[in-house]
Formats: structure tokens, C-alpha cells, sequence
């Protein structure tokens, strides 16, 4: 099976200083993989050249297509979004800028916006939503074209546990339903075996990778974080 994406040897810098180096991974289709690692330590920035929104070297291939450029369908939420706040749009308005459909009665997406948890707040302004509410309503937009690769800068950001739990269901749901792959940061290591197909370990360099129960070992979590920190594994389910 192609991967749906593949690095070789990914390096990024900012002003001549190296923010992620020589980075090489394979994460296949249908599967969520979480990103973890210390402050600083260059997971935005890897997220972003998924994306295709910073420049890098070496290779990162989506569906075996170069990137930047490659025709795969790719949402990408942002950790922090920022937008004119004096700007009158309600939430309904909002997201049927990305589906014109729902300005009418014929919203396809209706579903999606009860699991997500966004149906509630339609009407209510942009300008007026919480940071939690704002993430819910980025992750509906992103989800709205059926994305083949979903990128997400820590999603749960802001949000209840409630919210939490219902976000990480429509991310199940989506792998397996429509083989979407999930690439997301976290700090929440709570949800690492709960969540995660695959982990991704990074500090400037890929310190590890692979399945938790597997590559987070106690020599790899003192690599990453010093001598203080645990991740407790819970159940996958």
C-alpha cells in the first residue's frame, strides 16, 4: 500500500538555524499519527511543510506526489487563527463561505456539524465564539471538503473534555470510514494509546516513531522531556 505521506531527510530552518532536521517517516492511509515532544522542539513547523506552507529541503511526498504541489485534498487546522474580529459573520455563514450549499436548506454537512458540536452555535457571531468554540468551528471548515489528509495543531486546544471526546470520535470515525489520515500535535499525553496509530517523537530530530505501547519507552520519554516526565498508557481502543 502507498503511504499517504513520506519524508526523507526533511530539514527546516529559520534564519540559517536549524528547527527540524534530516526527518524521515512513512505514515499510511487511514491512520491517525500524533506528533509529540517538547516546546520548541519543531512540531509546528514539520506540520506546516506537510502543508505545504513552509519551505524545507529534502523530500516529503503525499500519496507519492511531491509536496509542495500535490493534488492530495489537505485540511489544516492552525494552533492559532487569527481573523478581523469587527467583521459581522455568524458561524453559519462562516462555514457556508467553504459550502455554499448551506446558505440553503440543502446542507449536506448537517451531521457533521452535531458531531463536531457546532449545530448549536450557528447563529451565533464569529467575533463572539471562545477559543474552544473557535477551534470546533475550524475543524467542522476543515472537514467540509472530505479531506484525504487532515493536519491538526493541538485540536483539543481550549476545549472541554466533553468537546474532547466528541472531537476524537469524528477522527475515529473519519479513518475509518473514509480512510482519511490524521496527522495532529498534542501535549495531552492521555490520549497518545487512546488515540494514535503511530507516534511520532521530535525534538529538532525524530527521536522516535512507531506504535506507543512501542516506541515510548521510558529511555525515549527522558530523551525528550528530561528525568520528570511520564506518559501513562492507556487502553487502545
Amino acid at each position: 500500500m502507498e503511504a499517504a505521506i513520506s519524508t526523507k531527510n526533511v530539514e527546516i530552518s529559520y534564519d540559517s538555524r536549524p528547527v527540524v532536521s534530516g526527518v524521515s517517516f512513512e505514515i499510511m492511509p487511514g491512520s491517525i499519527t500524533m506528533i509529540i515532544g517538547p516546546n520548541g522542539s519543531g512540531k509546528t513547523t514539520l506540520l506546516k511543510a506537510l502543508a505545504g506552507l513552509l519551505p524545507f529541503s529534502g523530500e516529503i511526498n503525499l500519496f507519492g506526489k511531491r509536496q509542495p504541489g500535490a493534488p492530495a485534498r489537505l485540511g489544516y487546522v492552525p494552533q492559532r487563527f487569527s481573523f478581523d474580529r469587527s467583521i459581522p459573520i455568524t458561524v453559519q455563514e462562516f462555514l457556508s463561505l467553504s459550502s455554499p450549499r448551506c446558505f440553503t436548506d440543502q446542507c449536506i454537512h448537517q451531521k457533521l456539524y452535531q458531531d463536531v458540536g457546532v449545530a448549536k452555535i450557528f447563529t451565533k457571531p464569529v467575533s463572539d465564539l471562545s477559543g474552544g468554540q473557535l477551534q470546533r468551528v475550524l475543524i467542522a471548515r476543515a472537514l467540509l471538503e472530505e479531506p484525504q489528509i487532515l493536519l491538526l495543531d493541538e485540536p483539543a486546544s481550549g476545549i472541554d473534555i466533553e468537546g474532547q471526546n466528541a472531537i476524537h470520535k469524528v477522527l475515529r470515525d473519519i479513518t475509518r470510514e473514509k480512510k482519511t489520515t490524521v496527522v495532529m500535535i498534542s501535549h495531552e499525553f492521555n490520549i497518545v494509546n487512546h488515540l494514535a496509530d503511530q507516534v511520532l517523537c521530535l525534538n529538532r530530530e525524530l527521536v522516535c516513531q512507531g506504535r506507543p505501547a512501542e516506541a515510548l519507552t521510558p529511555e525515549v520519554i527522558k530523551k525528550l522531556y528530561g528525568e520528570h516526565r511520564t506518559i501513562y498508557a492507556h487502553p487502545h481502543d
